[in-house]
């Protein structure tokens, strides 16, 4: 039988496509040098949608996770080689998924002959390499590589089923006091970011969305004790003193990319305590499990600004309650309460949003963010 086209696949390519012809000029402009091949718009499509009709089949009652690198073996450092390369199609990428669930393992897609065919697997791919990644039955996410020397990766659109979400990468220049967490996953706030190290609370992000039990995590500024008129006391699991080697690693280049992981993973899985983390915007840790409670005096939040990075998604004002449940309207009233703090959601079907207060709008400002961590 013919496999239908992934609809949505052929309708994206030629925007992927022209997307990594712009990036891929000014890569060169700032004399970037071992960029990856640039995708034609048949290739773009080819990937696309032999990855989401692989997301739907399943192997031994087991959904695929799998990553799609397109780059020659040539361009991939230690290459593991197959003696006879893999046909590109649902039934043998499939069959490999098993062994591909594992972070930072690629399939590397190449052509030859005027066939796509699947050479084997890399962990080193250059910068601009076109990655598709299989998240998720139906879910299907196209990025890059951000940089040779970085682990930071940039998304560029989202897939899932017939809907197309492409990443606003001018949503930042769009919002006069975007936060710097938002800048740093998209990814274009300056030149700098396609070679400089993954922000902290980027990492820890994805890490509390990781685990799947939804999640909170207040950072309050340090120096000061404002931020506990608004949390009840005591503090289940306060921290004395602050736990302080997430904020050394982040002074630490160097020592932060063998050691920063495994501690964003420890710090991030006291999110999935119920409460709130708290943490300073230096990275040190205060507690977890904490209790938000409106400050006294202070109204409680009626509209907060919704918004999210993608193409042709619409600034909304709505009530904190349509975001989610409790605690998103807790986070809202938390940031509208200390204005001077930031406060992460994740929740267990995977949306993230971050609250902030908008100096212009005069209001909680939540952003939308789970389509730059996948």
């Amino acid at each position: 039988m013919k496999r239908e086209t992934y609809a949505a696949a052929r309708t994206i390519a030629p925007k992927l496509h022209d997307y990594f012809v712009r990036h891929r000029n000014e890569a060169c402009a700032r004399g970037r040098e071992n960029l990856a091949w640039l995708p034609d718009a048949e290739t773009i499509e080819a990937l696309v949608d032999t990855a989401f009709w692989a997301s739907l089949r399943r192997e031994e009652g087991y959904s695929p996770r799998i990553s799609l690198a397109l780059l020659s073996p040539d361009e991939a450092r230690h290459p593991l080689l197959l003696e006879r390369p893999l046909p590109l199609g649902p039934d043998a990428l499939t069959k490999v998924a098993p062994a591909m669930d594992r972070p930072g393992v690629y399939l590397g897609v190449w052509r030859r002959d005027g066939e796509l065919f699947v050479w084997g697997t890399t962990r080193n791919i250059p910068l601009l390499c076109f990655i598709v990644e299989v998240s998720a039955p139906g879910l299907i996410v196209v990025k890059h590589h951000a940089g040779e020397t970085s682990r930071k990766f940039i998304n560029v659109a989202v897939l899932e089923g017939d809907l197309i979400k492409v990443v606003d990468e001018r949503a930042s220049d769009n919002m006069p006091d975007c936060p710097q967490l938002l800048k740093s996953l998209l990814g274009f706030d300056s030149a700098v970011s396609w070679i400089e190290s993954v922000n902290p609370l980027v990492q820890l992000a994805v890490s509390m969305r990781a685990h799947g039990r939804g999640g909170s995590l207040l950072v309050v500024p340090s120096g000061t004790d404002a931020w506990r008129e608004s949390i009840v006391q005591p503090i289940p699991y306060a921290v004395s003193p602050a736990f302080v080697e997430l904020a050394d690693l982040s002074r630490d280049a160097e020592a932060a990319h063998d050691e920063l992981g495994p501690t964003i993973a420890a710090v991030g899985g006291l999110t999935a305590v119920d409460g709130a983390m708290l943490l300073t915007d230096n990275y040190e840790l205060l507690g977890f499990g904490a209790k938000i409670a409106r400050k006294k005096g202070s109204p409680r939040v009626e509209q907060v600004r919704f918004s999210e990075p993608i193409e042709g998604a619409p600034s909304a004002v709505v009530h904190p309650e349509l975001l989610g449940g409790t605690r998103h309207l807790s986070a809202a009233q938390f940031v509208h309460d200390q204005r001077d703090a930031v406060a992460l959601v994740a929740s267990q079907d995977g949306r993230f949003t971050v609250f902030e207060w908008s100096a212009c709008d005069a209001m909680v400002h939540a952003h939308r963010l789970d389509v730059l961590l996948l």
